[in-house]
């Protein structure tokens, strides 16, 4: 009797946990980078990425390293990061593998590398390998500062929503440090079909309806696939 009991009050207390997606804790660093590289440099730029990205997760507090290539733009890739803290994105930043990437990249790119450091609002750490068909979806989502709080309290509802969408991967929140009512939103699919039911579904249509009197700048929504 004592041990259904202690077993009825774990499963209330874990209950709550398990109705939301997991909020980041601790001083884990997300960044979110960006980059546009010249049309006929895509298969030397992707190689380069391929090799940055086996060098950085090695790197000691490296928690992921996803390195993504744009769909619809084969010129643009975008990598996705997380760090155990601070300091062991320091010592990234600072490492000859990085500083070797970046001065290669200079040769190729057609624009500064855009690089948004930050943490998680509303995140599943994702350690599991995409399958080769699994679609990423990063949005940027831009409002005015006054609102922020009714942004981060649309996002947690429809991260919660998605979340129960059938074909969803994760679906993760990131605030950028430097402008907290900036953020990023990244989602992953296990198709172009259930990415394309999830667009069509109310809560979608809903989320993206009450966003807009909010946005300081246009939703930058972009599809990619894992660089495999």
């Amino acid at each position: 009797m004592r041990l259904i009991f202690q077993l009825g009050v774990t499963m209330a207390i874990l209950a709550p946990m398990l109705a939301e997606p997991a909020c980041a804790q601790g001083s884990m660093v997300y960044v979110a980078t960006y980059i546009d590289v010249l049309p006929n440099a895509v298969f030397s730029s992707a190689v380069l990425l391929e090799q940055y990205r086996e060098a950085s997760r090695k790197q000691g507090g490296n928690l992921r390293f996803n390195v993504l290539h744009e769909i619809a733009r084969p010129d643009r890739f975008a990598i996705l990061e997380v760090w155990k803290d601070k300091a062991a994105l320091d010592g990234h930043d600072k490492a000859a593998s990085t500083l070797s990437f970046r001065d290669e990249l200079k040769k190729i790119q057609s624009s500064p590398y855009d690089e948004r450091v930050g943490s998680g609002t509303y995140v599943e750490l994702v350690t599991s390998e995409s399958r080769a068909d699994t679609i990423y979806v990063l949005t940027h989502v831009d409002v005015t500062p006054e609102h922020l709080d009714d942004c981060l309290a649309l996002l947690k509802t429809m991260s919660i929503d998605t979340s129960k969408d059938h074909g969803n991967i994760s679906y993760e929140v990131l605030q950028q440090a430097n402008r907290t009512n900036h953020f990023t939103v990244v989602e992953q699919w296990t198709s172009r079909r259930t990415l394309d039911d999830h667009t069509m579904a109310a809560h979608t249509r809903t989320f993206r309806q009450r966003l807009s009197p909010m946005e300081g700048a246009l939703y930058d929504e972009r599809f990619y696939n894992e660089l495999n």
